[in-house]
């Protein structure tokens, strides 16, 4: 029988399950250290093979990646879907959320439980499972977040890590909810050191952003423009700064979820020289939009409220460097879409009760590599450990994830670096009724997504199948070769 060709615009019966052979063929690898042309041969959702010229078995699928260069899955280390915040719901689930990521070639994300206050890390951890099971289309994996520290929550760390969740993340802000004290947050990076977890925080100075946002409503200053002054970048700063020092204090690596502004990346960046074990990631939001999006959109900028809220447009060349630099580690999403029309105008008449976020999971590959690969900001292989190799290595996925090596499992994207693109609400995956990048024009797209060998997605649109994504245990954190 002969073999199979997958490439074409209208969608093909993709291998399922990884139990088809497939080759890869004609596509220029490329990885976080090196570049090759090669064919790839996947078995069992493997990669099995890499050669200059591999023979497709009978029976094989091939995908034809001619003209075609072929990354590593992209792994988002920072996603909320159906996340209960601010009276409503997000509007992404595991199904819609993940669709998106697949299409724009994300093949494993890892979101966030957020256990209520009062009830167990366990109880909140099966409560997220239920929402992922039976829905996500691609490999998933649970941040756990601490809303709280005391003697219960000690006891269950060390049962939560022996579930494969290796990270735990603490806000310093959103007072009256999540906030931990400086005190808790010392226990916490205490406790994780000690069972191999990793830190992450949310850097903003809650008890500045409360005073502040207070005065601002007082004052009748209750419009979106007003949220990134209650949002200034000196509390991100300031808590930054704090942070690095509590795990310093602690002995602990760090990780900064969504660093926004020059004022944290000062701090990050020192830590590091002096050899603290110091990680930070940005989002795309804080590399291409800033905040005059508030001022001249009326209520309509609603739908970039965020925390941290967008930053003034100085900021945007320093974070690109920083990435270039390796100060900064990873870019995820931050991915919390809510609708503009029902959610985002709870807070028509006071900017604090907008929900926070924007959707950006479909998105995030594409914009960097437009607008980092295409400008020459990144290299291809930076791509490849921005997007991917280092957010597997940091949360313990590497080498399942993030590269492409025998043995490997066969999640690829092959981008087509000529086609051309626009981001807008047409375009988009995401169950929402706007895009946060409307207009953005896109050079180099992907053409076909593989997850575990199986063709997911294919010029946008989505091949794979509801519930096939699978939960991946990931290991302790490794400190080594971060310092």
């Amino acid at each position: 029988m002969e073999s199979k060709t997958i490439r074409s615009k209208a969608p093909a019966a993709a291998p399922a399950g990884g139990r088809q052979e497939v080759v890869v063929k004609g596509g220029t690898l490329f990885t976080a250290s090196d570049s090759c042309r090669a064919d790839i041969l996947i078995r069992g959702g493997k990669i099995a093979a890499i050669g200059e010229k591999i023979d497709p078995p009978a029976q094989a699928a091939i995908v034809d990646a001619s003209g075609l260069e072929v990354f590593a899955g992209g792994v988002d280390v920072h996603t909320h879907f159906e996340l209960p915040f601010m009276g409503t719901v997000s509007a992404d689930d595991f199904e819609s959320g993940t669709t998106a990521a697949a299409c724009g070639g994300t093949t494993t994300i890892i979101d966030f439980v957020i256990p209520s206050k009062g009830r167990g890390l366990l109880e909140g951890l099966e409560a997220w499972r239920a929402k992922a099971e039976g829905k996500a289309v691609v490999d998933y994996g649970f941040h756990m977040a601490l809303v709280e520290y005391d003697d219960r929550v000690a006891a269950e760390l060390p049962k939560v890590v022996r579930e494969g969740i290796t990270s735990f993340k603490c806000f310093m802000a959103y007072k009256g909810a999540f906030m931990m004290d400086d005190s808790q947050l010392l226990d916490v990076l205490a406790a994780a050191k000690r069972h191999g977890g990793l830190v992450s925080v949310h850097a903003e100075n809650g008890d500045m952003l409360v005073n502040i946002m207070a005065r601002l409503v007082k004052e009748g200053k209750t419009g979106p423009a007003y949220h990134p002054v209650g949002h200034p970048a000196a509390a991100e700063g300031e808590a930054s700064h704090r942070a690095i020092a509590l795990a310093k204090m602690a002995g602990a690596p760090l990780y900064f979820v969504h660093l926004s502004c020059d004022e944290a990346l000062v701090e990050v960046k020192a830590a590091r020289l002096a050899g603290q074990c110091v990680l930070a990631e940005t989002c795309p939001q804080y590399l291409l939009l800033d905040d005059s999006l508030y001022g001249k959109n009326g209520f309509e900028a609603a739908k970039w409220v965020m925390s941290p809220p967008l930053r003034d447009k100085s900021n945007q060349g320093k974070l690109w460097q920083g990435l270039a630099d390796g100060f900064i580690q990873t870019v995820a999403t931050d991915h919390c879409s809510f609708r503009f029309s029902g959610q985002k105008d709870m807070g028509k008449d006071d900017f604090t009760r907008i929900p926070n976020g924007i959707p950006a999971v479909g998105d995030r590959m594409n914009l960097l590599y437009t607008y980092g690969v295409q400008k020459g900001l990144l290299s291809r292989s930076q791509f490849a450990a921005v997007t991917s190799a280092n957010p597997a290595k940091i949360f313990g996925l590497y080498p399942q994830k993030g590269t492409i090596a025998v043995g490997s499992d066969a999640d690829l994207v092959l981008f087509d670096p000529k086609k051309k693109g626009r981001l807008s609400k047409a375009t988009t995956r995401h169950r929402v009724d706007y895009s946060a990048f409307e207009g953005f024009e896109l050079e180099g797209l992907p053409a076909v997504v593989l997850s575990r060998g199986e063709v997911v997605a294919k010029d946008n649109v989505f091949t794979g199948r509801k519930g096939r994504g699978r939960f991946v245990k990931r290991k302790e954190f490794d400190s080594r070769g971060w310092r």
